[in-house]
């Protein structure tokens, strides 16, 4: 999906002994949005958008070794050997002349490393320097800032699209505030200021500014404008998506003392597991601490200062538990610790109360799956049957005030709350609306300039497509069983005029490892080509039955 964007200029930090000046580079295609104030409380400030930096960055993907050259090497020796192997059975002559062939190769190879050699040094050290130097080359994902009436707040996604970051800060913040407009924008945020951010200090004046004058001296001739024209990937922007979806959903909640994630974090630094399961459970009993059992090694750590306030009692298990080390610099600034588990191997969203501000992470199911993908949790399901009107009627009430509830907006319309909330969660779909975790309440956040295109967004495959038709016509049908921990799922899907019966085993760390077919894909492919559609309905069928009980 190709997003223009247009900066006044580029984004920078201007460091001296008394003062820090902090410059935000909006994009200049979107309406004007602005903000100028100076900030208060320093020290937590640069700590909790150092902490969104650690998101930017992230990427726990397994990185292979990169065996090219080996690869090269074994071809180009293969037929050496082979040649040699040859020989033995030739005549002395055919020998000789191998040996002169030989020698010329070799002369060619040192000619093409004499020539090649300063190009193919020259390239490492260009990648070498954009790496260390400007890794915004490497990061072109920018953060999402959006200015309320009340607070301030940046949004970003990790490179692995797993892993989602909010910062809000509200004007407490600020002890001046010049000028501002709300609405949403992306900035030019680059790499290198990361190392900025670390010279702010509460002895020196910090002024932050979302700068408006890109949009006052845009109409001039004379500027000089950074235009660029950057393909983000559809996964980037329906993670987006999921993630406000997610966060609307009926959830587990709890609180954790800043001492409690510092335990977790500091059992993740000294021990490394080899094989899974890798999974984190949280054991929850009314009136009793909160408890962590630590997979494969099954180290129970319990949480004496945080008691768990639910009337039920509950254990879910989360996967991609590394991620919550993006926290340990949360740690020293942060009052609390609000836990929010959708269930097992679901989407988890931790908040720090900083005070005047708030820090959002929000991790998908595992680290492997990112947000965009529905195999492991269908966010995008049908929406709510609202009128197109009404719709419209409940996104520009909640657009007068930038926020509220769906019982603010309930009185204000004179509509039920069932109906605010399907309108909204609509809107939440569409990229145009995001729910507050932390303050429980909407906000207006348009994603982009342009509506997007959901019927490219919703799936992230045409196979993806399919299965949830399957479901949605009402042709699937499953059930399971769970034996030596594995999670067994039968179906049977009905297509055209026959019934395939379909089987799914899922493993503790909520993979599929196997799965088998009647139809003619499976059959030609098996799972080489990933599941094909009616497994992957199989699946999604069980998870959507997960999220119906979540909905009860």
């Amino acid at each position: 999906m190709l997003f223009d964007y247009k900066f006044h200029k580029d984004t920078a930090i201007t460091n001296s002994a008394t003062s820090t000046q902090m410059s935000f580079s909006p994009d200049l295609q979107r309406d004007p949005t602005f903000f100028v104030g100076k900030l208060n409380k320093k020290i937590p400030f640069r700590e909790a958008i150092s902490a969104l930096h650690d998101v930017v960055v992230s990427d726990l993907r397994f990185k292979p070794k990169d065996r090219a050259e080996y690869r090269e090497w074994v071809a180009e020796q293969e037929k050496l050997w082979l040649s040699d192997y040859m020989a033995e059975f030739q005549i002395e002559e055919v020998r000789k002349r191998m040996a002169e062939v030989r020698g010329e190769l070799d002369q060619v190879y040192k000619e093409k490393n004499r020539v090649l050699g300063p190009f193919n040094t020259a390239k490492k050290a260009y990648f070498d320097y954009l790496y260390q130097k400007d890794k915004d080359a490497w990061f072109v994902l920018d953060p999402v800032i959006t200015v309320h009436p009340d607070e301030v707040f940046f949004e970003c996604f990790s490179q692995d699209e797993s892993t989602y970051g909010k910062l809000s800060s509200s004007y407490n913040v600020f002890t001046e505030i010049n000028e501002f407009k709300c609405g949403t924008t992306n900035i030019d945020y680059s790499a290198a200021l990361y190392n900025e951010f670390q010279k702010i200090r509460d002895y020196k004046d910090t002024e932050f500014k979302i700068d408006p004058s890109g949009f006052e001296a845009s109409t001039t001739n004379e500027e000089v404008y950074k235009e660029e024209k950057i393909d983000l990937p559809d996964s980037w922007v329906r993670g987006f998506l999921q993630v406000s979806s997610a966060m609307t959903l009926p959830a587990t909640t709890f609180d954790l003392h800043p001492m409690d994630i510092f335990s977790i974090c500091q059992y993740l630094r000294r021990f490394k597991e080899k094989k899974g399961p890798r999974a984190l459970r949280f054991i929850l009993e009314p009136g009793k601490p909160v408890q962590a059992v630590f997979e494969p090694w099954y180290e129970v750590l319990t949480f004496h200062r945080s008691i768990y306030k639910g009337t039920e009692s509950k254990t879910i298990r989360i996967w991609g538990r590394r991620r919550l080390l993006i926290l340990e610099r949360l740690i020293p600034i942060a009052k609390n610790f609000r836990v929010v588990l959708l269930g097992n191997g679901l989407p988890s969203f931790y908040i720090a109360d900083l005070g005047d501000m708030s820090f959002t992470l929000g991790l998908s199911g595992w680290t492997t799956n990112d947000w965009s993908r529905a195999g492991n949790f269908d966010l995008m399901a049908p929406r709510s049957h609202v009128d197109l009107l009404t719709q419209e009627n409940v996104f520009n009430a909640l657009k007068e005030t930038w926020f509220g509830t769906t019982t603010e907006l309930s009185r204000k319309l004179n509509l039920d709350t069932a109906t605010i909330s399907a309108s909204l969660t609509s809107y939440t779909q569409a990229g145009r609306v995001i729910y507050d975790l932390n303050s429980g309440l909407y906000r207006v956040r348009e994603l982009t300039q342009e509506p997007l295109d959901m019927k490219q967004l919703r799936f992230s495959s045409p196979l993806e497509e399919k299965a949830d038709q399957l479901i949605s016509e009402g042709k699937v049908k499953t059930d399971y069983s769970i034996k030596n921990d594995v999670l067994s799922i039968r179906g049977t899907v009905k297509e055209n005029n026959s019934t395939l019966k379909t089987q799914a085993f899922i493993d503790k760390d909520q993979r599929l490892t196997d799965g088998n077919c009647q139809c003619g894909f499976y059959k030609a492919n098996g799972l080489r080509q990933g599941p094909c559609e009616h497994i992957l309905a199989t699946r999604m069928m069980l998870n959507r039955k997960s999220s119906n009980v979540l909905n009860q």
